[in-house]
């Protein structure tokens, strides 16, 4: 069964348009899902459900609509800003499913820049998210730190990595 590659990393990093270039490189059929679809998913809160709560909530649906994909042979890209903190909870949630973990990380300027640029959802001021962006802080092995900005470089290093193993988080305890 193929894993799942949770393509993560801050608002603005670019993991859509890297995910773009690895569907293009992908040998066989390949499953994305694009995890800020299902913020329109979130019609109406409830009660004491503030913004935590909600994306707490979104990560596990968007994760969620992923797992019965590699089951059917599938490639699946979860792209996605997935925190640090969220994998250990995922992993014993799913203990049965393999996961590459792969952050895409260029300085909090870069991904300011991205951000406050994008057609849709344009992010102005990135200051509120700072501490979301230490959230991407993660080990070297899982980890794209690359300001170039060129999508297809950074899908061939992650193609090349997921290949050799490079993203692969251990299975739980």
């Amino acid at each position: 069964m193929n894993p799942v590659i949770l393509l993560s990393g801050p608002p603005g990093a670019g993991k859509s348009t890297v995910a773009k270039e690895l569907i293009a490189s992908s040998a066989g059929p390949t499953v994305c899902i694009e995890g800020d679809k299902f913020w329109s998913f979130f019609v109406k809160g409830a009660p004491g459900h503030g913004k935590t709560k909600i994306f707490r909530s979104m990560l596990w649906s968007v994760v969620a609509a992923a797992m019965p994909c590699p089951k059917g042979g599938y490639e699946t890209i979860v792209d996605f800003s997935i925190p640090l903190w969220f994998i250990d909870p995922l992993r014993a949630r799913f203990p049965e499913m393999a996961f590459d973990y792969v952050v895409i990380r260029p300085s909090a300027e870069i991904c300011a820049a991205r951000a406050a640029a994008r057609p849709e959802g344009a992010i102005a001021d990135y200051t509120p998210y700072l501490d979301f962006y230490a959230d991407f802080d993660v080990a070297k092995a899982n980890l794209i730190a690359d300001d170039s900005g060129d999508p297809a470089a950074i899908a061939t290093l992650i193609r090349k990595g997921l290949e050799a193993g490079r993203f692969r988080l251990a299975p739980p305890l």
